[in-house]
């Protein structure tokens, strides 16, 4: 089994950057909650392992946010069925043994401190739950001043007002009594600008070097980022699961080495992390997209790219991802890479996309069969755009690899697979 080599702060700061994708224009919001929780933290003496979960857990704390619809009432103050991201954020955290250890401070960061304080929790849990809630609705009253580019401090004490009245109901009396001390300074306020916020994540990054990370334990942190991505339509739910199981089959088909299948797998599970910033209502469009709606459509790819790229070890990945919708003949994006450009493992992912997007309901179109998307492979390669060696492993692997792509079984072993010999949105 691989180990790669995999630094666990530029990761989950990645993830940051994939989740800010939702808010389209809102963005940092967890950046700067985990800022504003771990200023209170110090202040309380946390140190250690205590206080960077406590930032882990603020830079993540709306993982269960997927749709940008769901993203737009992160505005209000308080809103109906809020807990509802709460207990899928957990959800998603619990499936990674590298950040389970976070989900129930995500599950309770929208609960009452009334109602908080009696539940049997450890109060450490407790406490950094109810922190992250607490300077989570400071950011919320602060955004009208940031978006607007309006100075903070012309808001500073209302908001604190507005945090104290909630003394005791909402909050904890000690994080409130923390922030009072921690936002009295103008300083404080003035760290939540985008170029002054890099700075302070930017030490939290360097805090940590790259750790050894067995596949399987890697695979559970990047299928948190899929999953994120699939929840967002229920037309796109599975596909990143399927591209990689796809990916990695073609690969073994091609005897590839089994290094370069896990990070195909990978590279199949991320590559569509871009797509978090496409509204919701484009995903589900059931007519042909406008000019303009194309073009946002189009640019998921690069921002795929722009989230990958600073995790170190992870840059062939980053850049197979990111090369999903390039063409050998150059028609592809975002950048018209063609030939020698684009890699055999970047060409694989290409052709497992599209293969499994048309196995897909779509809101334009139902599931196509397999012989109906061996054509349109076909037709694609004969235009240049799909790699012919690609395309024909496919076809003599017809059945298998629509098994694959539908998750139909279990993700087939290497030996086995070396026993067998309308482009998507």
């Amino acid at each position: 089994m691989t180990v790669f080599n995999i630094n666990l702060h530029e990761a989950i700061y990645s993830l940051s950057d994939a989740l800010d994708l939702v808010g389209v224009t809102h963005i940092h919001h967890g950046k700067r909650v985990a800022y504003m929780a771990a200023e209170c933290g110090k202040y309380l003496g946390w140190k250690g392992q205590r206080l960077d979960d406590l930032f882990q857990a603020a830079i993540l704390h709306d993982s269960g946010v997927s749709k940008t619809a769901v993203h737009a009432k992160l505005a209000q103050f308080e809103w109906e069925m809020e807990s509802d991201h709460c207990h899928a954020g957990a959800a998603l955290l619990s499936a990674s043994p590298l950040l389970s250890h976070l989900a129930p401070v995500v599950l309770h960061h929208h609960t009452h401190w009334a109602e908080l304080k009696s539940l049997n929790l450890p109060m450490e849990i407790k406490l950094s739950a109810n922190c992250i809630y607490m300077v989570d609705r400071v950011d919320i009253l602060s955004l009208k001043y940031l978006v607007e580019e309006t100075d903070i401090l012309l808001g500073k004490q209302e908001i604190r007002r507005t945090i104290l009245d909630k003394r005791g109901d909402w909050f904890c009396p000690e994080l409130v009594d923390a922030l009072m001390e921690v936002s009295e300074s103008d300083g404080f306020w003035f760290a939540l600008e985008t170029h002054h916020l890099n700075g302070y994540v930017s030490t939290w990054l360097s805090e940590t070097t790259q750790q050894g990370m067995a596949f399987e334990e890697l695979r559970s942190l990047v299928h948190l980022f899929s999953c994120i991505v699939d929840a967002k339509s229920p037309f796109t739910k599975e596909h990143s699961d399927g591209v990689a199981n796809l990916a990695r089959f073609i690969g073994t088909l091609f005897a590839l080495p089994e290094e370069t299948c896990e990070m195909l797998e990978l590279a199949g599970l991320l590559h569509d992390i871009g797509k978090l910033r496409v509204p919701d209502d484009l995903l589900e469009k059931t007519s042909n997209l406008t000019e303009s709606e194309w073009i946002t459509m189009r640019r998921h790819s690069f921002d795929t790219y722009c989230v990958l790229k600073n995790i170190k070890g992870f840059e062939q990945v980053a850049l197979w991802a990111a090369q999903h919708h390039e063409r050998v003949n150059g028609t592809g994006y975002p950048n018209h890479t063609s030939g020698e450009g684009l890699s055999f493992e970047a060409r694989i992912i290409a052709v497992a996309d599209v293969f499994q997007a048309l196995a897909q309901r779509r809101p334009y179109r139902e599931p196509l069969p397999c012989e109906q998307i061996l054509q349109i492979l076909r037709l694609q390669m004969q235009s240049g755009k799909l790699d012919p060696r690609i395309v024909a492993c496919v076809a003599a692997n017809l059945q298998k690899c629509w098994q694959a792509a539908l998750w139909v079984s279990t993700r087939i072993a290497p030996d086995e697979a070396l026993t067998e010999s309308v482009t998507n949105r």
